[in-house]
């Protein structure tokens, strides 16, 4: 799968378990590890853990094991690493504590491009 079509497949994904919010951040050029981060929000632990795993099951039937899982035990946030993108699954308040729209946005593009053109 190109990294387009892994990004178009966990958004799907993540809509057919119902995940909230949903935003895609490309962040090519700002991280060697991924090109697209993904956040979505759930509604409590017992959310974000079904949506977790509907992911985890969804990738794998179309031909795309995670690398790597992180978080399930408490789910308030699960980390999934699907290699094209990392996927960020947070309880309403996590998100909005941690704030990664901000990290991983304008903010993080235009400190990269200045050091870049320095």
């Amino acid at each position: 799968m190109q990294a387009e079509e892994v990004r178009d497949a966990v958004i799907a994904e993540l809509e057919d378990a119902k995940a909230q919010d949903i935003k895609v951040m490309d962040v090519v050029g700002l991280t060697d590890i991924t090109d697209y981060m993904i956040l979505a929000t759930g509604t409590s632990s017992r959310h974000v853990k079904s949506v977790a795993d509907k992911l985890v099951e969804g990738m794998k039937k179309r031909g795309h094991r995670p690398l790597g899982i992180e978080g399930t035990e408490d789910a308030e946030w699960v980390l999934i690493d699907v290699d094209d993108a990392i996927v960020h699954i947070m309880q309403a308040e996590a998100r909005e504590f941690y704030d990664l729209e901000k990290l991983w946005g304008e903010e993080l593009r235009h400190l990269v491009e200045t050091s870049r053109e320095s």
